[in-house]
């Protein structure tokens, strides 16, 4: 049986943060408020009342982090631009001293061998964007066009890959139908557009990375999706749970056109928004990686409110959880990979597991150590279902874990720790953890295979 011992010899790894959840300085050199900015400011937004406003001051502190990097034999980082940074209001010229900030990271990366891979949009959205209707106005789409041909032409000299939107169906659901996110909209139905428009806003930002000769990823969340029984009416159920989990963002970049929403009363131009030429754009876009971020599969049982969703999450049970409650289930990645393959066959492009990890409970022991051995179980497993997925024929070239470091994890503040170092918030002191050993030996002895 496949495990990670046997993954391919060009298997590259890597770790994962985003710009909001541990960069802090949000009202430094120039940068503008974000949405997040302001959903945080809300009373009861975020448990605790907690903010990114100092995060883990990754924006002071990206030399030591680099570092950690550098030990940990990383071959990659993926981090976010905070697009506030760079536009302040998500439009006119660019901001030098956040264009900076980026460019130093960048050059203190490659100076320790580790290949940068920024994403450009992991949901902290200019708030003036925002007040103009945000993801919701086609507009949004163009401005994100303007600020990647900003952030491109300073630093695609280095960076050849790019991730344009991080977890555009999180980001719809939990910050435009439930509130959940910011910018905190409770439009349920009424948020497909923002569908839409992100998906617009991925393909006109692929044609300005495209002509700068750079590769261009989307990364999303995904999920196997079980009935919660072999009876008809749950079995459609999570058929319609799939259309939007796995196939609304999906779909359209590789087949051209949107799933089957009629479960949802929604026409095929999604209300009107999908405008002639747009889905030829997006399925144009020319994807050359596709990013997978996995956490565990959802179980779906016919609706029990007649007037509401056509579905209803149900509970998994007989498997372990994680801090968040989670439930911990390796297999369902490679469900999922081979899912994909056989659903989207050579439109299909090579994918990386551009998130994976899971939020213990962990704290110091009285030695200064951090045991977390159930995140060392955990990524162990999903490291055997991805090598079997690949055995199985799944094209997949790359694994980053979720998260370098512990950091605002949005609604729950700091609550949930899903790093492989360990930080003091009060005192920003960084530990790694036992899992940090674990992931740099496994990446060593992967890079020996390699080498040798």
């Amino acid at each position: 049986m496949a495990n990670r011992r046997d993954l391919p010899v060009a298997f590259r790894w890597g770790a994962s943060t985003a710009a909001y959840q541990v960069e802090g300085a949000v009202d430094e050199d120039g940068r503008g408020p974000s949405i997040w900015d302001v959903f945080t400011a809300r009373p009861g937004a975020v448990r605790d009342s907690r903010t990114g406003e100092i995060a883990c001051d990754h924006y002071h502190r990206h030399t030591e982090d680099v570092a950690l990097m550098r030990d940990l034999g990383l071959d990659g980082y993926r981090f976010s631009i905070a697009w506030p940074r760079i536009q302040p209001t998500g439009a006119g010229s660019a901001n030098p001293a956040g264009l900076g900030f980026y460019d130093r990271l960048v050059d203190d990366l490659l100076a320790v061998g580790i290949s940068p891979l920024p994403t450009l949009f992991h949901w902290d959205l200019p708030q003036a964007l925002e007040e103009g209707g945000g993801w919701l106005a086609r507009d949004t789409a163009y401005r994100f066009a303007e600020y990647t041909e900003i952030v491109a032409d300073r630093l695609g000299d280095r960076v050849p890959a790019w991730i344009t939107l991080n977890e555009p169906f999180v980001h719809m659901v939990y910050g435009y139908a439930l509130g959940i996110h910011a910018p905190g909209r409770t439009l349920m139905l009424d948020a497909l557009p923002v569908a839409h428009h992100q998906l617009l806003g991925h393909a006109l930002a692929a044609e300005v990375l495209h002509e700068r000769g750079h590769a261009v990823v989307i990364a999303n969340n995904l999920s196997p999706v079980w009935p919660a029984s072999d009876a008809a009416a749950d079995m459609a159920a999570a058929a319609a749970y799939d259309v939007l989990h796995n196939r609304l963002f999906t779909d359209p970049l590789l087949l051209g056109r949107y799933p089957d929403l009629s479960a949802y009363g929604v026409s095929p131009d999604l209300g009107g928004c999908v405008r002639p030429g747009d889905l030829e754009l997006i399925a144009a876009s020319g994807l050359d990686g596709l990013g997978v971020n996995y956490y565990n599969p959802t179980r779906i049982a016919a609706p029990t409110d007649p007037g509401g969703l056509p579905f209803t999450e149900a509970e998994i049970t007989g498997v372990p959880r994680t801090a968040f409650g989670w439930p911990v289930v390796p297999d369902g990645l490679r469900e999922l990979l081979v899912g994909l393959r056989d659903r989207y066959g050579d439109a299909l492009p090579p994918i990386t597991i551009t998130e994976n990890g899971c939020s213990v409970a962990d704290r110091p022991a009285p030695d200064g150590t951090i045991p977390d051995q159930p995140r060392i179980d955990y990524l162990a497993g999903h490291l055997d279902a991805l090598a079997a997925a690949i055995a199985e024929g799944v094209d997949v070239r790359g694994y980053f874990t979720w998260s370098l470091l512990d950091n605002f994890e949005w609604a729950e503040g700091f609550s949930q720790r899903f790093g492989l170092v360990h930080v003091d918030f009060a005192t920003q002191l960084r530990t790694p953890k036992a899992s940090y050993a674990w992931y740099r030996d496994l990446i060593a002895a992967h890079r020996a295979h390699r080498t040798g």
